[in-house]
């Protein structure tokens, strides 16, 4: 895996910029675009989105280090987002963690040995009223059991 983007994302990164008077205001954009491309944000990538926007790499990693719609490593096809924040914690999210990652055969933040899956826990899905709430695929499930997650397990399997 190459770690800068193709000439076409350089080129689709040089018209996301454009219109900003600072370029480090297309940030987020910017590592879309990457991400897209690449499938993370790997570390060398880091570098040549700080290069490109003129900024220090830190500022980089501090993105991405609290939108969890970015990653640092590869993800599986399908991606499972557990809540951690208080009112799901709770109601049980640790049990349904600790079982998603019994069944899935992952540890914290992981994916499956096949590559298909990636779990990882989120800080919040902004759907207290329905806790413990985690989303598939960016579609949101809740409140959630042990029966309902391996029913919803069921059905990426079948779907796959």
């Amino acid at each position: 895996m190459s770690c800068s983007p193709s000439a076409a994302a350089v080129k689709k990164i040089d018209g996301i910029i454009a219109p900003y008077p600072e370029k480090s205001a297309a940030l987020l954009p910017v590592l879309r675009v990457v991400q897209d491309e690449l499938g993370c944000v790997p570390p060398e990538a880091e570098t040549w989105v700080a290069a490109k926007l003129g900024i220090q790499p830190i500022r980089i990693r501090e993105v991405l280090s609290f939108y969890t719609m970015f990653r640092r490593r590869p993800a599986g096809k399908t991606i499972i987002q557990v809540c951690r924040n208080l009112s799901c914690t709770l109601a049980g999210a640790e049990d349904i963690i600790g079982f998603l990652k019994e069944r899935l055969h992952v540890g914290p933040d992981g994916t499956t040995p096949d590559g298909r899956i990636t779990l990882v826990t989120v800080e919040c899905l902004g759907h207290c009223d329905h806790s413990p709430c985690l989303q598939i695929d960016g579609i949101d499930h809740g409140p959630v059991t042990r029966d309902g997650v391996a029913a919803l397990l069921e059905e990426l399997r079948a779907h796959e």
